[in-house]
C-alpha cells in the first residue's frame, strides 16, 4: 500500500488558463469550467522544513535615504499613453498591456517603440516578437512610418534568445509580444500555460529590476475579457492596462486597471487609422455631434468622467409602437440594465408609458457608458422621443436616478459643467447642491425625475 509521501509525490493534473488542480485528469476544469484545459504536470518537489539566512543583496537603509531618481518617470513620446501610467514610465517597471486581438496592442506598441527610440530616451528600444515574422512587423512599420535605426527588431519565441537579445543590444525599452507564446526550457508545458507564462514573467521581472529595464508585455485575454493565463501573472507586473474598442468603431480606449506609481483609473483616447493610431488629446467632439444645429427629438447630452477627463456624451433614443405582444428593447453602448430601470421609473412617476411602445437606445462615437451619472440624459432623450418634443440643443444633463424617482448627486460636476462650457453649451439640469458651478453655464437643479420632465415640456433649462 503507497505511503502518505508516495501519494504526495504522484505527479497532478492543473488547468492552463485558472491553474485549478485536480487529482486526475477531466474533461472540464471544476474552477473555471473550460474544457480541455486540464494538463499533467509534474509532481511537486518537498517543502523545505528549515531555512537558513543568507547574505542580503543589498543592506537595509532608512527610507528617507533611498534614491529616487531611479524611479522617476520616462515619458513615452506618446501623452495618451503617460497620462494612464502616471506621468511615463518607469525604469525597472513591467507593464502587462492586455486587448482583444485585433484591437491595435502591436501597433500601439510599435508606435511606442518607434517614440522611444526617436526621442531622448536613454537607450535603443527592442521589439521581441513570438507571433508574427521579422518581416511581418516591419511592413506593419513601413505601413505605420515607424521605422528607425535605435529601434531593433527580433522575433524570437525562446526565453534565453529573448535574453540573448537584451544582452546584445541593451536597450532602454524591451517589448515582448506575447508573453503567451514565449517558452522557458526549465519550465514544463506548453507555451501559453500556467507554468511557462509564469515561469516567463517571474525571469522578465527579474530582468526588469536587475537591470531597471522597463519591460512591456503583451496578453492575450480570453472570450470574457480577462487576461488569459494564471491570476498571478497580475500580481507579478506592475502595471496592467486593458486595451479596448469596438471592431466597428475607429476609437480605442486605453484603461489603466492596477499601477504601483500612479492612478489606476486613469483612460486614454485612441483613433484607430489606415497609418497606425492617433492620439486624441480631446476626444469629446467624437461622442457629441455639434454640426447639427436644429434640434432633433430624441437626443440629449451629458457629462461622464472617465478618470480624471471629463468627456461629453450623446445618448439617442427612439420609442415607437410596438407591432409585436412583448415590445422590444435594444441597447447599444449602454447598460441595459440601466435602460430598463430608467423606463420602470418614468413609467411610475411621469406621464411617459412605454408599455407598449419598442425603445431603442444608444450612444454616439461607439461611447460605453456605464456610468449612472448618464442615467438623467438617457431618462431625458427616451421621454423626447416618446412625445416628439427635442430638447435645447445648448443643454447637458447630469444626474444619477434611483428607483423612487429621485435625482442622486454625482462626483465632479462643477468639473463635468466646466467641459460643457468650454465645448459651447450653456443650460444644464444638476442634481440639488451640486457645489461650486463654473461660470458661463446655467444650471437648473431638479430634485425628481418628474421635475426634469417638467424642464422638457416647458421647454427651457
Amino acid at each position: 500500500m503507497p505511503t502518505k509521501n508516495a501519494r504526495a509525490a504522484r505527479p497532478g493534473f492543473r488547468c492552463a488558463d485558472c491553474g485549478h488542480e485536480v487529482a486526475k485528469w477531466v474533461g472540464r476544469c471544476p474552477g473555471c469550467q473550460a474544457w480541455g484545459t486540464i494538463e499533467e504536470v509534474a509532481a511537486p518537489r518537498p517543502a523545505l522544513s528549515k531555512v537558513s539566512s543568507g547574505a542580503p543583496s543589498t543592506p537595509a537603509r532608512p527610507i528617507a535615504e533611498v534614491d529616487l531618481d531611479s524611479a522617476r518617470s520616462v515619458s513615452t513620446g506618446i501623452a495618451e499613453l503617460d497620462r494612464v501610467l502616471g506621468g511615463g514610465i518607469v525604469p525597472g517597471a513591467v507593464v502587462l498591456l492586455a486587448g482583444e486581438p485585433g484591437v491595435g496592442k502591436s501597433t500601439l506598441l510599435l508606435e511606442v517603440a518607434h517614440r522611444w527610440a526617436a526621442g531622448a530616451s536613454p537607450g535603443p528600444s527592442l521589439y521581441v516578437t513570438g507571433e508574427e515574422s521579422a518581416g511581418q512587423v516591419r511592413l506593419r512599420a513601413e505601413r505605420t512610418d515607424s521605422v528607425h535605426p535605435e529601434l531593433f527588431l527580433g522575433a524570437e519565441s525562446d526565453l534565453g534568445a529573448v535574453l540573448g537579445h537584451v544582452d546584445a543590444v541593451r536597450p532602454g525599452l524591451l517589448i515582448v509580444d506575447s508573453v503567451q507564446t514565449v517558452q522557458s526550457p526549465q519550465a514544463e508545458g506548453s507555451p501559453g500555460g500556467v507554468t511557462q507564462v509564469r515561469a516567463v514573467t517571474t525571469a522578465l521581472v527579474a530582468l526588469a529590476k536587475e537591470r531597471g529595464l522597463p519591460v512591456v508585455l503583451v496578453g492575450h485575454v480570453t472570450k470574457d475579457g480577462a487576461v488569459a493565463g494564471p491570476r498571478v501573472l497580475e500580481h507579478l507586473v506592475d502595471v496592467v492596462l486593458h486595451f479596448e474598442g469596438d471592431r466597428h468603431s475607429a476609437l480605442r480606449m486605453l484603461r489603466g486597471v492596477k499601477n504601483r506609481f500612479g492612478p489606476s483609473d486613469e483612460v486614454g483616447c485612441f483613433e484607430q487609422r489606415d497609418d497606425g493610431i492617433a492620439e486624441v488629446p480631446d476626444p469629446s467632439g467624437l461622442f457629441v455631434n455639434r454640426e447639427q444645429q436644429e434640434q432633433v427629438e430624441g437626443t440629449a447630452v451629458s457629462v461622464l468622467v472617465e478618470g480624471k477627463r471629463p468627456l461629453l456624451t450623446e445618448v439617442q433614443a427612439l420609442v415607437t409602437r410596438s407591432t409585436m405582444a412583448v415590445p422590444r428593447r435594444a441597447v447599444s453602448g449602454l447598460d441595459s440594465a440601466r435602460v430598463s430601470m430608467m423606463l420602470a421609473v418614468l413609467n411610475k412617476h411621469t406621464a411617459v408609458g412605454t408599455h407598449d411602445q419598442d425603445v431603442f437606445a444608444a450612444t454616439v462615437g461607439g461611447m460605453k457608458v456605464t456610468e449612472p451619472a448618464a442615467d438623467l440624459a438617457v431618462a431625458l432623450a427616451v421621454a423626447s422621443s416618446c412625445w416628439g418634443k427635442p430638447l435645447p440643443s445648448n443643454l447637458v444633463a447630469v444626474g444619477e436616478v434611483g428607483l423612487a424617482g429621485e435625482i442622486r448627486r454625482v462626483t465632479g460636476v462643477g468639473r463635468r459643467l466646466a467641459e460643457a462650457a468650454r465645448l459651447g453649451f450653456e443650460r444644464a439640469l444638476v442634481p440639488p447642491d451640486p457645489g461650486p458651478l463654473p461660470d458661463g453655464i446655467r444650471a437648473t437643479s431638479v430634485a425628481t425625475i418628474k421635475d426634469a420632465v417638467a424642464v422638457l415640456r416647458r421647454g427651457r433649462g
